[in-house]
């Protein structure tokens, strides 16, 4: 009996091992688009994303009802790229990361700043794939709120 646990406590100790490559990976990806951002270089920020991604952003209209608004990730690069360079600055940690084969879950708070000043925080949810290239960014949406930050 003794043997058995030993066994398993290996078994899941080496599963660990083994997905943590992945993970950082995953990380180095979603980090990338954040340092794209801060450095407003719209061509590496593209270089995050599958050619078929998705952005999207939790929104209100002007009654105050919440509506998911899709994004243009070209205009949005387009946009980052003309930015002055470190005025985007999203700050995030990563709070949950799952990972099954070629797909990957990434839940990350942040806050964001513009110019060094505060403008909003939220959650970000991604999908990652990985591709022949690595992993890329298939999805994103997000929350974006003024109060409630951490």
């Amino acid at each position: 009996m003794k043997l058995l646990k030993i066994i398993f406590l290996l078994l899941l100790i080496s599963g660990k091992a083994r997905s943590q490559p992945a993970e950082d990976s995953v990380k180095a990806v979603v980090n990338l688009l954040f340092s794209a951002m801060k450095a407003s270089d719209g061509t590496l920020l593209l270089s995050c994303f599958a050619d078929s991604a998705l952005l999207q952003t939790m929104a209100k209209d002007k009654e105050g009802k919440q509506f998911v608004k899709n994004e243009s990730i070209k205009e949005f690069a387009n946009s980052v790229g003309s930015a002055p360079k470190a005025a985007l600055d999203e700050r995030i940690s990563f709070d949950m990361i799952k990972i099954d084969g070629s797909l990957a879950s990434v839940w990350t708070p942040y806050s964001f700043y513009y110019n060094g000043k505060f403008s909003h925080c939220g959650v970000n949810s991604f999908q990652l794939v990985r591709t022949a290239l690595g992993w890329k960014i298939q999805y994103i949406i997000d929350t974006r709120r003024k109060v409630g930050c951490l």
